[in-house]
């Protein structure tokens, strides 16, 4: 059939070529005759919708004669159920709640520094020392003077049982002693403050002050320390997941700087809607065994935010929509053997994941669906189908 088709072709050509004008286009150009050339032009252009018109009759005759010419040839593809989970993508930044500048509680010189960049140091170890000013002889005066209130209350409390002496002299030197100790507790408290110690354990991420520099509480920095143990990301969620992102969800969390990834869960969720964006703040907890996630690093987030556990999924490249805004695909019916017909599915969508797209209703688990060749079938046509997946 296709040489009938290619000789005709010839046939028609050679036909409208060889009748009228013997000269050839060649030697009519070559002329420089500009009414000759017009007018081969418009014998030609003639010609040329004659042959068109001839060449749709024959196609429309070819397709009449053998029916292989006029069936679609597609793909197809089972819908199947599966786990379907979609997830919100977002940016965020690492921070700790353990990351904090140590400022002194005393005023004076920074006498000795015991720590340097970068050594662990654990929960309560000194860091630093500032000069008391003379704080330590007072404490040992105050001291003396409590032992000797002591040694006289006692002796007084003692006599006191023996009916010896007066109830006065027993209360005086129970006060005398009671403010003495009093005295000495509260040096010793002063005294303290002159330690600087670790709030937690940690790292030493800068020495800030150096040894000997004059410092003064709430101004001098004197050191940062890290904690790269309990590290977290924060990131803004638009207010319309609110009810879906919740703590104990599921988090892919990606560090682009370090080609990292790893899984994790949403610790804490915020309650507060923040007007200016309209988002609320999420807290993910991760893991740093290897501490090599440091506080302000950009972190990529997957927060999984919906799961359909007998969802079908389809490619959004097949679907179709009508002059109604109903959504369609294309399903296949009366199947014998490679042939069968297109029919029409009008379809409801979900949420979508990449090129995939959720069918909530209008197609249901083991159904075929055309694939390719899905936008150039009608309903009710007949197909051949060349592969079913």
């Amino acid at each position: 059939m296709k040489n009938i088709y290619s000789l005709l072709i010839v046939t028609i050509i050679l036909t409208s070529c060889g009748g009228g004008n013997k000269a050839s286009v060649e030697d009519i150009i070559a002329s420089n005759n500009l009414e000759d050339i017009r007018a081969r032009k418009a014998q030609l252009d003639v010609e040329q919708v004659a042959i068109v018109a001839q060449l749709k009759q024959l196609e429309s005759k070819i397709k009449e004669l053998d029916p292989q010419e006029r069936i679609p040839l597609i793909t197809t593809f089972e819908a199947k159920e599966s786990v379907f989970n979609h997830f919100v993508e977002l940016q965020g930044n690492v921070s700790t709640k353990q990351n904090l500048v140590i400022f002194p509680e005393y005023s004076g010189i920074l006498s000795r520094v015991y720590v340097k960049e970068g050594q662990r140091v654990s929960k309560g170890q000194k860091l630093a020392k500032i000069d008391d000013g003379g704080l330590s002889q007072q404490l040992a005066q105050l001291q003396i003077q409590a032992d000797l209130a002591k040694t006289t209350f006692e002796r007084q409390a003692r006599l006191w049982k023996q009916k010896i002496g007066s109830e006065i002299q027993y209360l005086q030197a129970k006060s005398t002693y009671e403010a003495q100790q009093q005295a000495v507790s509260q040096l010793q408290q002063q005294m303290s403050k002159t330690i600087v110690r670790a709030p937690f354990s940690g790292t030493i991420d800068d020495v800030i002050t150096d040894q000997g520099s004059v410092v003064a509480p709430g101004q001098s920095q004197l050191f940062r320390i890290v904690n790269l143990r309990d590290m977290y990301i924060e990131t803004d969620v638009p207010e319309r997941y609110i009810t879906n992102v919740v703590p104990g969800k599921d988090v892919q969390v990606q560090f682009p700087i370090l080609g990292k990834s790893m899984d994790a869960k949403v610790r804490q969720a915020g309650n507060f809607i923040n007007p200016a964006n309209r988002t609320f703040k999420v807290e993910v907890a991760i893991a740093n065994k290897e501490a090599d996630i440091k506080p302000n690093l950009t972190a990529k987030l997957k927060i999984n935010d919906y799961t359909n556990d007998n969802a079908i999924l389809i490619p959004q490249s097949i679907i179709s929509e009508n002059a109604k805004g109903e959504q369609y695909v294309y399903v296949i019916a009366d199947k014998a053997d490679q042939k069968a017909k297109a029919k029409r599915a009008i379809i409801e969508t979900g949420k979508t994941q990449g090129d995939d797209i959720e069918v909530l209703s209008g197609i249901k688990n083991g159904d075929e669906i055309i694939k390719e060749g899905a936008r150039s079938v009608k309903d009710g046509q007949d197909v051949k189908i060349l592969i079913s997946q």
